[in-house]
């Protein structure tokens, strides 16, 4: 498993390319019939790519839950989040089935002990995107399909940035420890994301990117407001964004992202807006 140390803003300030690349970039998420992990240290929060392909494949396949958490399997004192961004599967959780379609999400409770995943068709494998977090109670595992999605319309074509942002393990659709996840849609013609740009310092983010274009780009934003930096994402690129972080991007065309976050607070509009002119 990949660990990543929290990193203040002051050394950040100070990084080339590559070392801001390797603190908060990770990529190569999926590899066939391997389950990749990132721990990352600020709020604990854990990335999983997990794809499928000629086996199914356990949640631990790459973890050592004693000795990375001191626990007996990964999601004893953790929930978690799972989007598919890749062909039909299914995942098994403690002996329910949940079948898995494009952009489908899951959420998985705390003192879920086994949990696998599998794809329908090894030509075209599931992609399991996770996101885990620490959790201090039992919630209930709920699968959320697109269509039950809160839907939020934001933005405009004007000003390029025309998106819905869909609330999936979110406190209006169900109830979680401490993780919140969602995955915004960019309408064609649009390519700013989470204008206007903010910060929240009661919770982290990750970012994964994905439906962009072959040969695109996107621009991920990050840094303190007056020392901005960033970071070039490829499709399935996910990115870590400390508390202290802004958290925006602009694309080379349109694209999806999903966001995760977790800290003291659900409150989604909870954040601290930076005014464009104030930025550097």
């Amino acid at each position: 498993m990949d660990i990543r140390y929290s990193t203040g803003p002051n050394d950040v300030k100070r990084y080339t390319t590559e070392e801001l690349r390797r603190e908060f970039l990770i990529e190569n998420l999926y590899q066939p019939d391997q389950v990749k992990a990132v721990y990352s240290h600020v709020d604990r929060m854990v990335v999983l790519g997990i794809c499928p392909v000629t086996r199914v494949l356990p949640i631990d396949q790459s973890i050592d839950s004693w000795k990375n958490f001191g626990t007996q399997y990964f999601l004893e004192r953790r929930e978690a989040g799972v989007f598919n961004l890749g062909g039909p599967g299914a995942i098994t959780a403690d002996g329910e089935v949940f079948s898995m379609g494009f952009e489908d999400c899951l959420y998985i409770t705390k003192e879920t002990k086994e949990v696998t995943f599998r794809s329908d068709d090894p030509k075209n494998p599931a992609r399991f995107y996770l996101v885990s977090a620490p959790a201090h109670k039992v919630c209930k595992t709920t699968f959320i399909p697109m269509a039950k999605a809160n839907k939020r319309p934001l933005g405009d074509e004007k000003n390029a940035n025309k998106r819905v942002i869909n609330q999936f393990i979110h406190p209006d659709v169900l109830e979680t420890c401490q993780l919140s996840m969602g995955l915004t849609q960019l309408a064609p013609g649009s390519v700013w994301n989470s204008m206007p740009a903010h910060t929240h310092e009661r919770r982290m983010e990750i970012y994964t990117y994905f439906n962009i274009p072959e040969g695109n780009v996107v621009f991920h934003l990050m840094g303190e407001p007056q020392e901005t930096r960033h970071i070039v994402m490829n499709n399935f690129n996910a990115v870590i964004s400390p508390s202290w972080s802004l958290h925006a991007g602009c694309g080379t065309s349109n694209y999806t992202f999903i966001w995760a976050m977790g800290g003291e607070n659900q409150v989604f509009d909870d954040m601290d807006g930076i005014k464009l002119a104030d930025m550097r």
